[in-house]
């Protein structure tokens, strides 16, 4: 690639990153950076010194994300019942997408049994049960590297230094600490505790609570938890009747139940125990699996809904926060009983109907090897071409990041194979850092998926998930296309190149041998945008839709082809006759069922709802007939393969992992697991994040806060929204988006509702997008961070520089929050609707308000490139990068300019309100496509005159 500058001219702001030095190793020099024009490499004083041992293996890369996610790592029966246990999980919540509540099977020849169906608040005790069983297995309660453990540590060495070690001081505290060590003490991650079996235990008591005790939990409702059974009556009662069954043995359960009657909590209500115990069980979770940060900020809400009458009303600025005396049995019973707040709120709610089934989703994708099938994709796009790698990079880190919906883990699994080329091709690794994990995060913000945050907006605003998809569709585009454009400028700027074709796929070869990937993604936006199902739905069908590409392409080969084909479309018509004739499937047909014949049309759509079924058990009974074919489409994960070699070597039949009908039995099992294993974090989450609602709607701080809220903001509306980017931030800095979300729609979405005219849409959408950008936000950048140490950079610049990279994400929620047409909505307030074809032939709205925005907020992100690179067409001023920024404003933000005016203006007592005019918006774009138009004409220019040829030399004629 061609690195040569102007000469003549300083170098970009970044080239003192580009020069410095890193520190030296004892490795051997890497190879010099990729070129495609055919030049030399630069000199070592022109880029970074790199190692051979920069790259990161796909071992190193998973110690990294272990290491970030805290887990533990299991092996032997611990690691089978986990499995064993996330499996059921997942199977538990499939049945909910498919059947919904009602439990009941279908038996030849007798017809559908009913097993009984569940309440929603049962159905969440499950689910969260489910999730906390799983966090006490996968999160060691502490490894005894802390420094609070560190201090514990060293009581018994300095009794022992003092006192002697035979003192019998010095040999209780040791004996103390050994029980600790064994109660409840994993340094190596790899042992489960006895104290984790206790939380598992307790665990499973409140959601058995739920289930079988229902009636007494209705009552319960009507007369508080006071009213029910104490702990006694409830654990005794069982051992009470075993008293009188045994006869003479019966003592034994009698000295049972006194033993229950000793303990101190004998005679408290069993439900507010159980509530409490739950609640607790919560906490502990969310400190594992969430970190110390968040279960502080949950259980002080705890504390705020006991105590907070303390806090006198006539108290200055925070006497808004006192609340009414409660009592602790009132706060269990909203917070545990209550499907409306609380636990089983409806951020539990909505990860039981939406968000598990789009993790599982995510999960078949993954394993299913569509990952790396797209990384390859978007190598083979654009991987030659100016800065390939790192456009590369965010293309297949934004579909990634769609799918797992965590910043974090997107950016090692992704970062451990781009990160390294992006270094090769040229970049310096902070800024191939910054790419990694600013395209990582972006994964968030962009349908169809949008991670979990996108599923609560469809409950807490009641508005329809592709009416969000719509809505997210631009700021998703313009976001990835900002990043892009400061790609491009860095790699023109610095002269890096593209990877050598000979490194990349062929794009056409690749998509003939991985083309099925896309139809899973094309199914999902057909049945939420054209067929509009349910969200829930949508992910089902889309799930099986993917088991049966994945076993058609398991069981298909050069022999077997024709007949797989053959029996696939023979079953379909079998099928669809079935539907003509008798009103019922195949073999609801042959078990003696019946109903009514259905049409043509009908029978047709009924069959095409049963073709997954029918193409999985065609292809396994392909697969099971040719067990030994070889599949020249089938690439599953290699995490599938793996998890195949291991359970065929525990039962001592390696050639098993050879079969591919037993490779997809293992895709199942396995993308059942990471499913439930990735969904467990969520789950924790949204059951700890719901307490703060819950806080806020039993004390009824809600109103008081918004109150104090307004009364800040004083009426303006930018300050608003910049107490809530703030907050959104700060919040946001560690902590998953999804609660950031959570626990700031509850606090501020009242106050931005009720103090503007802002669509809800955009200001939900608001808040996810400052979430999002607290994950590349020193000094806890913790995307960029994991970043870092695969690219062993600088972690603080790293993180500085991606989110520069991000800075169109921190502008564009204040354009679309302000002008609602970026979101393609019309309306103000709770009147916002997503635009129709009537408002897009209306060109008198759809092109100053949508159409002239858009393009000014596309305009304005590459002003906003050469403000943050230095570059456009060649190096840019200070003075030039200034007015690039404030061009990049008028563009896209002009109101928030204006608003921001007018607030200083009033509060000087100047001004009076902002003229809210269509033409004062297009006043203040034309202005800065006028001043962006100049100064990149101006721009290039004077990179035409540098680049043009020295006249020669007039030569005086001589005689």
């Amino acid at each position: 690639m061609n690195r040569t500058h102007d000469e003549g001219q300083p170098d970009g702001p970044d080239d003192e990153d580009a020069s410095r030095s890193v520190p030296e190793t004892d490795a051997a020099p890497a190879d010099p950076p990729i070129r495609t024009d055919g030049g030399e490499p630069p000199a070592d004083d022109d880029r970074e010194a790199a190692s051979t041992d920069e790259e990161l293996s796909e071992e190193e890369a998973q110690e990294m994300l272990e290491g970030i996610d805290r887990k533990r790592t299991l092996s032997g029966w611990a690691a089978i019942l986990t499995s064993f246990v996330a499996i059921w999980f997942s199977v538990f919540q499939s049945w909910l997408a498919a059947r919904g509540f009602e439990f009941a099977a279908t038996i030849p020849l007798v017809g559908e049994v009913s097993l009984g169906s569940l309440q929603l608040l049962q159905v969440n005790s499950i689910h969260v049960a489910f999730a906390l069983v799983l966090a006490f297995v996968l999160f060691p309660a502490t490894t005894g590297h802390g420094r609070f453990a560190a201090a514990l540590g060293r009581v018994v060495p300095t009794l022992a230094s003092n006192l002697g070690e035979d003192n019998p001081v010095t040999r209780v505290a040791a004996g103390i600490r050994r029980f600790v060590r064994w109660l409840a003490v994993d340094p190596d991650r790899e042992r489960v505790t006895p104290l984790d079996l206790l939380f598992i235990v307790l665990a499973v008591a409140t959601a058995a609570y739920m289930v079988f005790e229902w009636s007494e939990i209705q009552r319960l409702r009507v007369f508080g938890l006071e009213a029910g059974r104490t702990v006694t009556e409830y654990l005794g009662a069982p051992f009470v009747s075993l008293s009188e069954t045994l006869g003479p043995l019966g003592f034994l359960a009698d000295a049972v139940v006194a033993a229950i009657g000793v303990l101190p909590f004998a005679d408290v209500s069993y439900p507010f125990f159980l509530g409490a115990v739950g609640v607790l069980l919560v906490l502990e979770a969310t400190r594992r699996s969430l970190g110390f940060y968040l279960m502080v900020i949950v259980a002080s809400f705890i504390v705020y809904a006991r105590f907070g009458y303390l806090i006198s009303p006539s108290m200055p600025l925070i006497g808004v926060l006192s609340i009414p005396e409660g009592s602790w049995a009132n706060i269990i019973q909203n917070l545990w009983y209550n499907t409306e707040n609380g636990v089983f709120g409806i951020p539990v709610t909505v990860s039981v109907q939406f968000i598990y089934i789009f993790i599982l989703f995510g999960a078949f994708l993954e394993m299913s090897g569509a990952g790396q099938w797209f990384i390859d994709l978007a190598y083979a796009a654009t991987g030659t071409r100016k800065g390939g790698p790192a456009k590369a990079s965010i293309l297949a880190s934004g579909f990634m990041g769609t799918i797992s919906g965590s910043s974090i883990a997107n950016t090692v699994t992704t970062g451990a194979f781009t990160i390294p080329l992006m270094k090769r091709s040229g970049y310096r690794s902070e800024f191939a850092g910054a790419v990694e994990a600013s395209a990582s995060s972006g994964g968030q913000i962009l349908p169809p998926v949008m991670g979990a945050a996108a599923f609560l907006m469809i409950e807490f605003i009641g508005v329809p998930f592709s009416d969000i998809i719509i809505a997210a569709a631009i700021p998703a585009v313009v976001f990835f296309f900002g990043v892009w454009v400061m790609v491009h400028l860095e790699a023109t700027r610095a002269g890096i190149g593209g990877l050598d074709r000979s490194e990349v796929v062929d794009l056409g070869k690749h998509l003939a041998r991985g083309w099925f990937y896309l139809i899973p993604l094309v199914l999902l936006m057909y049945y939420l945008l054209v067929e509009r199902l349910t969200v829930a739905r949508s992910a089902w069908f889309t799930l099986i839709a993917i088991m049966a590409l994945l076993s058609v392409v398991a069981a298909y080969s050069e022999r077997t082809r024709v007949p797989l084909v053959g029996a696939i479309v023979a079953a379909f018509a079998a099928q669809l006759g079935a539907y003509v004739t008798t009103g019922v499937g195949v073999i609801d047909a042959v078990t003696g069922g019946s109903g009514e014949p259905l049409g043509a049309t009908a029978a047709l759509f009924a069959a095409a709802g049963d073709l997954g079924i029918i193409a999985i058990f065609v292809s396994l009974v392909v697969m099971l007939v040719r067990p030994a074919l070889d599949s020249p489409l089938l690439e599953f994960d290699d995490a599938v393969d793996e998890a195949a070699e291991s359970v065929a070597g525990a039962v001592s039949r390696p050639s098993l992992a050879d079969l591919n009908i037993f490779r997809y039995v293992t895709f199942i099992g396995k993308s059942m697991d990471s499913g439930a294993r990735t969904s467990t974090e969520v789950v924790v989450a949204v059951a700890a994040a719901g307490i703060i609602p819950g806080v806020v709607s039993a004390t009824g701080l809600g109103p008081n806060l918004t109150a104090l809220i307004k009364a800040v903001a004083g009426g303006s509306i930018v300050l608003l929204l910049l107490f809530t980017a703030i907050a959104s931030i700060i919040l946001g800095m560690g902590m998953p988006t999804t609660v950031t979300y959570i626990i700031l729609v509850s606090l501020l979405g009242p106050a931005i509702a009720q103090s503007s005219d802002i669509p809800l849409l955009a200001a939900h959408l608001f808040i996810l997008y400052f979430g999002v950008i607290a994950d590349i936000t020193p000094p806890v950048a913790v995307a960029a961070y994991a970043a870092s140490g695969i690219a062993r950079s600088n972690p603080f610049r790293t993180g500085t520089k991606a989110f520069s990279l991000s800075l169109n994400k921190a502008i564009v929620p204040f354009a679309f929050a302000l002008t609602p047409g970026i979101l393609l909505l019309r309306g103000r307030g709770e009147a916002a609707a997503v635009i129709t074809f009537a408002d897009v032939a209306e060109i008198g709205y759809f092109v100053p308000e949508v159409v002239i925005p858009v393009a000014g907020v596309f305009i304005g992100v590459i002003g906003l490139g050469a403000t943050v690179i230095g570059y456009l067409y060649s190096r840019v001023s200070q003075t030039e990068r200034a007015l690039f920024a404030l061009s990049a404003f008028l563009l896209m933000a002009p109101m928030l300019l204006l608003n921001a005016a007018f607030d200083l203006g009033s509060f000087l007592g100047l001004v009076g309100t902002v003229p809210d005019t269509v033409a004062v918006d297009l006043a203040m774009r034309a202005v800065g496509g006028a001043l962006f138009g100049a100064l990149a004409v101006k721009n290039r220019r004077e990179t035409r005159e540098r680049a043009a040829p020295a006249p020669a030399e007039q030569v005086e004629p001589t005689d």
